[in-house]
């Protein structure tokens, strides 16, 4: 398995390459196709058990604020929980997008060793479930440096001291909802911990473009960090990060 916890800021110089796997998230800045593995959000289909418990009220049986560590929040933005599912979407070819996705899970791990409270990040305007539409419309708006809307902020954000924050690796960097979350939490002084899922690419410039969106925030460079192939596979790993941070 693929797997590494970056002790250092990882900030590849990649834009040479755009692995990703099958349909998935990259490519050049100029053309939809080239780097469609680097940057697909996830990347399974295991059946997980979704995560237990969520502030937003995405789902009937989740209550807000269920965590037992009230002060840890684990906010997390997924093209699963960000697409309209199709008829006819391919789970072969667009597995990311089914639920339960890679960094859903990963977030889902993350709640359990920690106790805190998930936050899932929304737009108000889903993404294609075509991963080659969804790639498209992300490049757009990363050429503009869009803000999506999003559909909720976080409540209470002062009660957390902590913040596990997930995300893709989207075009080199970060899917601009994660920049529009933010923007409109402010983490200054909030101890943050970054795990992402990606393909070749690493995490290219998205520590640099979380910190600059979050300059007050205090940015561990402890970072998880797996191959979306991976993601399924990862629970162990990622328990073995949160407990080395403490939790």
């Amino acid at each position: 398995m693929k797997r590494k916890v970056l002790t250092a800021i990882c900030i590849g110089a990649v834009l040479a390459t755009s692995g990703c796997n099958s349909s998935a998230d990259t490519e050049e800045d100029t053309t939809v196709a080239v780097g469609a593995e680097e940057n697909r959000d996830e990347g399974d289909t295991a059946p997980e058990t979704a995560p237990s418990s969520e502030i937003d009220g995405t789902t009937e049986t989740e209550e807000s604020g269920t965590g037992s560590n009230g002060d840890v929040l684990v906010a997390y933005f997924s093209w699963a929980d960000n697409a309209i599912l199709e008829d006819d979407v391919d789970a072969v070819s667009s597995p990311s997008v089914i639920p339960p996705g890679n960094v859903q899970q990963l977030a889902g791990w993350v709640q359990e060793e920690t106790g805190g409270d998930l936050f899932t990040i929304r737009v108000t305007d889903p993404y294609p479930s075509d991963w080659d539409a969804c790639l498209e419309r992300a490049n757009q708006e990363r050429g503009e440096d869009a803000r999506p809307e999003l559909q909720e902020r976080v409540e209470n954000l002062d009660d957390y001291d902590t913040v596990f924050l997930g995300y893709p690796n989207w075009w080199y960097g970060v899917p601009m909802p994660l920049l529009t979350f933010l923007e409109e939490n402010d983490l200054s002084d909030k101890q943050v911990y970054l795990f992402c899922s990606h393909g070749t690419g690493g995490l290219a410039q998205s520590v640099e473009l979380i910190t600059e969106a979050a300059p007050g925030a205090v940015i561990s460079d402890n970072i998880f960090d797996c191959y979306e192939e991976d993601a399924s596979s990862s629970r162990e790993d990622i328990q073995e990060w949160v407990a080395g941070i403490g939790y």
